[in-house]
């Protein structure tokens, strides 16, 4: 199939990032390697000019931290440093221009990057001294700079450490406007804070702008045709691994609170588990594919969902793969081989084009993870709060509007059509499949399509479209109800 640009369905990598804990004194000087290698923030120098160029800090800061040679304890610190500047980037500026004053707005941008990571590790840290934390900073400054500079930085970083007890009280509760309060306390565009405070109420909103800002944690995926969550947990923790049980997709997986890389492990090599979202397994989960179904994923790679559709197709059947990119189809082909998965054939093409290569109405099954905002991975994405804008949220909603269209026609009659974001914007989701129903009058929102696995331990923690009452055959998941990603399902069905 052609691999046309016109429609990008872009792979949204599913690894989790986890920042490692510094460890004891004697533990880190122990492992820690010759003077001679980078401090942690020239290692992670790399990840900080990339992201200007668009890519992800999730995968470059990997890159970063390799040229790097870092401890382990250094690269966690990097890691912290890394994401946490990028997380309160709006508050660590609020700060910063109070205390340079008139010259803020000059400040070249590696001193301004500099000046924000010290910050950060002032206030938001407590693993190094705030005189070490200055003095690095004013090595850094003096070394790259000169002296004027790292006088500066010292001036600067200095008045910080004297006003570390008001800046790390500080809750922004003089701001009478709610977006604004919650911009300065959660560092959010204040749009974006606006827009969930109107969507949600201010409660909630809060409750999701302080989730984006928090650690995710591991999850894995159990591949159910090789052994069971409960074989999977005694698996990981005779490794040594802290493991339990998802409560968000306890049918399939597992969360590890703690432990080292998860790609790693024995069981992922064995094509045992898979590291995904326990939001992201809901997805396949809910489309309740049956063996010996002919499935399309029209925006696959890396190809998680469809090896999960594959499993729950109890390895029978067909499930093709498509993605944009031909060099993605490796990645597909990769995951469904490690898992023992044979029925699953990866493709190239663009999604808005499918129709031209498979017969109308030949699927019984067509799931569209549409490419979206990412509002709902911030928490392992945090620059998305710095590049997105309203303008990009309402482009993807036509580009995903075209894509639904396209996927439509190549669904049986009294077949599913499955749609999915990890966004939380109105726009790509409730409004979406909203105004294609609209357009497409043979399709209706299937909530009795919903396994009641799949339903119930939503049900009981509270969420509240998943409610009985309440739910339509859609489900918004936010980034504080499970800890896991924003993500937006909508099952449909087409009319016999």
């Amino acid at each position: 199939m052609p691999g046309s640009l016109r429609a990008p369905c872009s792979a949204r990598p599913q690894r989790s990032r986890a920042r490692q804990t510094r460890p004891p004194a004697k533990a880190a000087a122990d492992e820690r390697r010759p003077a001679r290698r980078p401090p942690p923030r020239r290692g992670a120098g790399p990840s900080r000019r990339r992201r200007r160029c668009g890519a992800y800090s999730n995968l470059q800061l990997h890159h970063a931290l390799q040229e790097a040679e870092l401890s382990r304890a250094d690269a966690g610190l990097a890691t912290e440093l890394v994401y946490g500047t990028l997380q309160r980037q709006l508050t660590l500026d609020h700060w910063l221009r109070q205390l340079v004053a008139k010259g803020f707005a000059k400040l070249e941008p590696w001193v301004l990057s500099l000046l924000r990571m010290s910050l950060y590790q002032l206030v938001y840290l407590d693993r190094v001294p705030p005189h070490a934390a200055v003095n690095e900073a004013v090595e850094i400054g003096r070394r790259r700079g000169h002296a004027g500079i790292a006088g500066m930085l010292n001036a600067v970083l200095r008045s910080a450490v004297r006003r570390l007890p008001e800046l790390r009280a500080e809750e922004f509760a003089s701001e009478a406007d709610a977006a604004t309060r919650l911009s300065l306390r959660h560092s959010y565009p204040e749009w974006l804070a606006g827009r969930w405070i109107a969507e949600y109420g201010e409660e909630t909103a809060e409750a999701m702008l302080r989730a984006g800002n928090e650690t995710p944690h591991g999850s894995l995926r159990v591949n159910r045709l090789r052994l069971t969550p409960e074989q999977a947990l005694e698996r990981l923790r005779q490794s040594g691994l802290d493991a339990r049980r998802s409560v968000a997709a306890p049918w399939a997986g597992v969360v590890v609170d703690r432990g080292g890389n998860l790609a790693g492990t024995d069981g992922y090599t064995e094509g045992l588990w898979s590291i995904q979202d326990e939001s992201s397994m809901i997805v396949a989960a809910a489309a309740a594919p049956q063996a010996g179904f002919r499935v399309l994923d029209c925006c696959a790679a890396p190809g998680g969902k469809s090896a999960h559709l594959g499993e729950l197709m109890d390895g029978r059947g067909e499930v093709v793969a498509n993605d944009l990119h031909p060099h993605k189809k490796a990645l597909v082909e990769s995951q469904a081989a490690r898992l023992g998965l044979d029925l699953i054939q990866a493709v190239a093409g663009d999604a808005a084009e499918l129709p031209e290569h498979f017969a109308p109405a030949s699927f019984d099954l067509v799931l569209l993870d549409a490419p979206c905002s990412g509002l709902g991975v911030i928490r392992r994405k945090p620059e998305i709060k710095w590049t997105k804008s309203p303008a990009d949220i309402d482009a993807i909603a036509a580009l995903q509007e075209r894509l639904l269209d396209a996927a439509a026609g190549l669904v049986k009659p009294g077949g599913t059509l499955l749609y999915s974001t990890c966004t939380i914007a109105v726009e790509e989701n409730s409004a979406q499949i909203a105004s294609f129903l609209e357009r497409h009058p043979a399709f209706a929102l299937d909530p009795a399509g919903w396994p009641e696995s799949v339903l119930a331990p939503l049900r009981a923690a509270g969420v509240g479209d998943a409610a009985p009452d309440a739910f339509d055959g859609s489900l918004q998941l936010l980034p504080h109800h499970f800890g896991s990603d924003g993500f937006y399902i909508a099952r449909l069905r087409r009319a016999t």
